[in-house]
């Protein structure tokens, strides 16, 4: 049994979770019990760790305090969604425990783990069980006892993961949500399968293959020595991931779009994602385009011709693979964009679509931040907005449930401006708190006005159901329309427009002054006009308002005042 480790495996523990975690993102995500496209557990959990282990592949540590405090310090601002901000918040209660020391034994393993769980339910207001915490807890409580019997690391982490293990069993029983669906928490595997890849780095086991290179293609990279910059057409070779929307999403009109704009393409695909190869001159474009048909998880873009000139120089051959050396350069000599006070008030919002943004803007909105479901954004992103708003005191308004956590990290973060977190859960909501806005009011009456606005919004959103399920009565079918309210299912329908009358006919509509209908970036021209009849005929005393949102994910989504 190894007895205690130091700040170098330490740094290696945590770039083995990631590499652990990211392996198993996928089956992680997909214990997310609700149908709807969102499930990204999994992916929050990966990206959050993901900026700790690029941050211990960056530097040296001497101790293992300084490598766990420079651990919770990059997990905190690449915190994404309540999972990825509640496993940082273990890791800052973690790192406090051991800040002072060299190395670290089972004992201090054991008070590290409880130091990490008591900060975590500090932080969240109404902590339920059947979730990460409960894991985490009982997992730390097993830790304290083995350490009483036997004080080496792996000893303690070893029985900390097992009681992890029966805790996660149970969570299934303590949910009525899970036990419905038949699943476990997905935040305490997450958490687990994170301890686990610490564990198997100590015991010396091999790293899970990067997820990227899973899969490849021979032909998925151009043989450089093979042609001249003269025979090289496009000059970008372009491979990305994509997580689709769909199962059975039909790929061969984005075929047809990448022949058009290059060549040498490769496209493969499963079930649940495509991997694209292709040379362009406007990759960009590519990437955009894939948007279309599921959500981006990874991408490579290298400049053939700079390689090939590089190669026929004798010069090192720059890749992707020297990111991290050039970011690092990058990160010494740019300054970070920080606006001086100039005004009182200043709002920074969380959307996703061109016409989500412009109405935002419009509203005066300073600063946006691309994300919502399933595309959460980090603590980081929200406070670089932050930082670029120009005001004394800045709104942030996450308009999404699952980034409100993410949001209220920036707050002691932000040293000289005031940050107040609105909790909009969506896009309406934020929507009508700016319309609430006054900048010649106080704070705190700015503030009430503003929250009062946003209380009165329901939220309707129609999507479609990413797989089969029995939720809450219904029985669902993959390809299903989801309609739902204030985010509980409403209803499920083959037909959209049959989906559509019954959800304008609900109580929250009829009852509503003013609609106002956002439509997604998949609707027609035409299919937003037959919504906007719908509701007027089934709400005539309501002043109905059609915009072309553009959002992901969700074809509509439907604010009723």
């Amino acid at each position: 049994m190894v007895q205690n480790i130091d700040a170098a495996v330490f740094q290696r523990m945590i770039i083995h979770a990631h590499a652990a975690i990211n392996a198993q993102k996928q089956p992680i995500n997909d214990l997310n019990v609700f149908p709807v496209p969102d499930g990204d557990t999994g992916t929050n959990m990966t990206l959050t760790i993901g900026a700790a282990a690029a941050e211990m592949r960056k530097k040296h540590y001497d101790t293992v305090g300084q490598a766990a405090g420079g651990t919770a310090s990059a997990l905190l601002r690449g915190a994404r969604g309540n999972s990825g901000v509640i496993l940082s918040l273990l890791f800052r209660g973690f790192s406090k425990a051991i800040k002072e020391k060299e190395t670290m034994d089972g004992r201090d393993l054991a008070i590290a783990l409880d130091f990490g769980v008591a900060a975590a339910y500090k932080a969240v207001m109404k902590p339920a069980e059947g979730t990460i915490l409960t894991v985490s807890r009982l997992a730390a409580a097993r830790a304290a006892g083995q350490a009483r019997e036997d004080g080496s690391f792996e000893g303690v982490l070893e029985a900390a993961i097992q009681e992890g293990q029966e805790a996660l069993a149970h969570t299934i029983d303590q949910n009525p949500v899970l036990k419905k669906a038949g699943v476990v928490d997905a935040g305490g595997k997450g958490f687990l399968v994170i301890l686990q890849g610490m564990l198997d780095e100590v015991r010396g086991l091999p790293m899970p293959e990067d997820a990227g290179a899973e899969g490849s293609a021979p032909n998925d990279k151009a043989d450089f020595e093979a042609v001249s910059v003269e025979d090289i057409t496009f000059a970008f070779d372009t491979v990305f991931i994509v997580r689709k929307f769909k199962e059975n999403a039909d790929l061969e009109p984005f075929r047809a779009y990448l022949n058009s704009i290059g060549d040498s393409l490769v496209i493969g695909e499963d079930d649940e994602a495509f991997k694209v190869h292709v040379h362009t001159n406007t990759p960009g474009s590519a990437l955009n385009e894939a948007q279309k048909y599921g959500v981006l998880e990874l991408a490579k873009i290298e400049n053939m011709r700079t390689q090939a000139e590089d190669l026929a120089a004798g010069k090192h051959v720059q890749s992707t693979d020297d990111l991290e050396a050039v970011e690092e350069e990058l990160e010494k000599s740019a300054a970070p964009v920080h606006a001086a006070p100039e005004k009182k008030f200043g709002y920074v919002a969380v959307c996703a679509g061109a016409g989500l943004e412009a109405v935002f803007q419009d509203l005066g909105v300073d600063g946006l931040v691309g994300g919502g479901q399933t595309m959460n954004p980090s603590t980081q992103d929200i406070l670089k907005a932050i930082d670029a708003t120009p005001a004394e005191i800045v709104y942030v308004l996450p308009n999404n449930k699952n980034i409100i956590m993410a949001a209220e990290q920036t707050i002691p973060l932000c040293e000289d401006k005031k940050v107040v977190v609105l909790p909009t859960k969506t896009v309406p909501q934020g929507i009508s708190a700016m319309l609430c806005a006054d900048p010649d009011s106080s704070e705190e009456d700015n503030t009430a006005a503003m929250a009062e606005g946003f209380a009165n919004v329901r939220t309707s959103e129609v999507t479609y159901a990413a797989r089969d399920s029995d939720f809450d009565g219904f029985a669902i079918h993959q390809g299903d329309y989801l309609a739902l309210e204030e985010h509980q299912l409403f209803g499920t329908d083959q037909d959209l427009s049959a989906i559509l009358d019954r959800l304008a006919r609900s109580d929250a509509h009829q009852n509503a002054e003013f609609i106002s209908i956002f439509y997604g970036e998949d609707v027609s021209e035409e299919q937003a006009q037959e919504a906007e009849k719908i509701f007027a005929a089934a709400c005539p005393s309501a002043e109905i308002t059609l915009l072309a949102g553009g959002q992901p994910v969700y074809y509509f989504m439907i604010s009723a005042e």
